[in-house]
């Protein structure tokens, strides 16, 4: 009886002993001067950006490496981020050479080892290859439901092992940080010479595939364009060339494209509008079919007169409802955006096509005197999975429209 006891007092005191609170080693500190505290995961240093939550239970690695999120602190709602690993086939940014464009990650639990037949890295390692600081082991939905509140806000994410953290000087460092408004962040994304893409979808067993016999001339202007966006272009028959953002009117007319596509990417549309508004303008009216994606919408609304607004909490996940007037249908749709096209300062010329079912924001254009069109939404990233892959069919239908009528 006595050794039963002395043995239940030895666990209850080694049970003591391994019950730590676990240091803190990873803070997040926002403008306003709330600092949540957490573990480091990923890179060690610090970073700055908007915060933002992202909603989508899969796909965190294409999420990471989505150029539209430079600038940004992304928080994931789903609590198990990473348990599937990394692979090499995932990757949507272009620009392998240039810096990640999310700054920061925060997640909920702690990163597990990978459990994925694709998986060739852990997510932590991964992180830190890319240099992007983490932060685990907080509320994020009570994060989620501030950023609902409050708005998007500036933040600091730092990371280090020793848990020492100047708390005074990043809370001024986070108020010190400027707005999203007037950001332009599209040249830390962009390719910097031009270059053709003939790569395909992945199918499995065989991976991804390369597109040898085009029909149709795209050419792409790269405002941080997505992989898997020139995928589907290839897999259609276009070949296609990517142009650098700061391409000219004259740069793109003298490839002879069949059609123009305008790229994702982060930022404000207004500030990147300054030196893209006056190209696009030109292609349009030069009648060359034309179709954009996410900041390429919101920059063929502005080339046409209508004008963005900043977003209180953005759209950020793979479940958004977007409802089509063309095909008075409802799409499940992939979303990243923090501005909107204002639809009360469309021009007479531009049908609104695309509405969001949560908040009811213009998530679509289609011009009635030109062949052009865009959408708010990312197709490409294939949530429904494929509920919105029509539209490059449409894309390149417009494309052979044209080519008939012009006898080519």
């Amino acid at each position: 009886m006595l050794q039963d006891q002395a043995s239940t007092a030895a666990v209850g005191s080694n049970a003591a002993d391994a019950w730590e609170d676990p240091k803190t080693t990873a803070v997040l500190v926002l403008a306003d001067g709330t600092v949540l505290e957490g573990f480091g995961v990923g890179a060690v240093g610090e970073a700055t950006g908007e915060v933002c939550f992202n909603t989508a239970m899969t796909g965190y690695e294409e999420i990471l490496t989505d150029p539209s999120y430079a600038g940004q602190i992304v928080t994931f709602t789903f609590p198990h981020v990473g348990n599937v690993g990394t692979n090499e086939e995932d990757v949507e940014t272009v620009n392998m050479a240039a810096d990640s464009g999310v700054r920061g990650v925060i997640l909920h639990t702690g990163i597990t080892s990978p459990s994925n037949w694709r998986a060739t890295r852990h997510f932590d390692a991964w992180l830190k290859a890319r240099g992007i600081v983490g932060l685990a082991g907080i509320d994020t939905r009570a994060l989620t439901a501030l950023i609902r509140e409050k708005g998007m806000p500036n933040a600091v994410i730092a990371h280090d092992p020793s848990g020492a953290f100047d708390l005074p000087a990043l809370k001024a460092r986070a108020a010190a940080l400027p707005s999203m408004d007037g950001l332009d962040l599209v040249p830390m994304v962009t390719s910097t010479q031009r270059f053709s893409w003939d790569e395909t979808s992945w199918t499995l067993g065989e991976g991804y595939g390369r597109q040898d016999a085009p029909t149709r001339h795209v050419v792409a202007i790269d405002y941080g364009v997505k992989r898997n966006i020139l995928r589907l272009l290839a897999d259609r028959g276009c070949k296609v060339t990517v142009v650098p953002a700061t391409a000219t009117a004259e740069d793109v007319l003298a490839l002879r494209p069949d059609g123009v596509f305008l790229s994702n990417g982060p930022g404000d549309p207004a500030a990147t509008g300054e030196y893209a508004v006056p190209v696009i303008r030109e292609l349009l009216d030069r009648n060359i079919p034309t179709f954009g994606i996410c900041l390429g919408h919101q920059m063929m609304a502005l080339a046409v007169g209508a004008k963005t607004r900043k977003m209180h909490q953005g759209h950020h996940g793979a479940n958004h409802p977007v409802k089509d007037f063309t095909t008075d249908k409802v799409e499940i749709v992939s979303m990243n955006h923090g501005f909107a096209v204002d639809r009360e300062t469309l021009p007479a010329n531009a049908r609104e096509t695309h509405v969001s079912l949560f908040d009811g924001s213009n998530c679509g254009i289609a011009l009635t005197d030109r062949p052009a069109f865009s959408v708010q939404h990312h197709p490409e990233a294939s949530p429904g999975p494929q509920d919105s892959h029509y539209l490059f069919d449409r894309f390149v239908e417009m494309i052979d429209s044209r080519k008939a009528s012009e006898g080519r």
